[in-house]
């Protein structure tokens, strides 16, 4: 089967599985492109992410905007690589609650890779040509923010986020959406 995966690293000949926020090390693969694509510009540092896409009802990728701006100051001037591995099936796990996402469990061979000089620019590009859906901050209702505020304030608890304010996603939550760290801090 073919798959993709979005790296930030150059010339990789083999993908081998690696520790992530997960039980055991994988390699995070998808058979969509584009979401590949997404994964080249997480606004959070490493060992947290954000990666705001999903799917219409019909299957078509979008990307969520959740502040002013979110894509481009994500992926500007980022420079990514798509790599396509043609991977066994018996290497291959699904990931939950992502139907295009694989988990591969043994190293796999390179088989192509595109390098994409400017994330930004190549996803505008993407969306252009109908590869996926923007989502801009400035159309949201206030239900969806209720909905994000419901999302962030829930992993801010499960995370236990008041013991590390100073990690990299609870840096991001109080810079990005500081009424939602505020209420998260009252919550006591």
């Amino acid at each position: 089967m073919i798959l993709y995966h979005g790296s930030n690293t150059s010339s990789l000949n083999t993908l081998k599985p690696q520790q992530a926020d997960h039980d055991r090390p994988y390699i995070y693969m998808t058979t969509i492109k584009i979401v590949a694509g997404f994964y080249l510009i997480n606004a959070v540092e490493r060992p947290y992410y954000w990666f705001p896409y999903g799917f219409e009802k019909d299957g078509t990728v979008h990307y969520q905007e959740w502040y002013p701006n979110a894509l481009k100051e994500a992926a500007e001037g980022k420079t990514g690589y798509i790599y396509t591995i043609d991977a066994k099936e018996e290497d291959v796990l699904p990931f939950k609650n992502i139907p295009c996402a694989k988990l591969g469990t043994a190293p796999m061979s390179v088989i192509d890779c595109i390098t994409i000089p400017d994330c930004y620019q190549w996803l505008m590009e993407q969306e252009k040509s109908g590869a996926f859906i923007l989502k801009k901050y400035k159309d949201k209702t206030p239900e969806q923010f209720k909905f994000l505020q419901r999302q962030l304030l829930d992993y801010l608890s499960e995370k236990n986020m008041k013991e590390n304010p100073t990690c990299s996603y609870a840096k991001f939550v109080q810079a990005k959406f500081p009424a939602i760290w505020e209420e998260y801090i009252k919550r006591g």
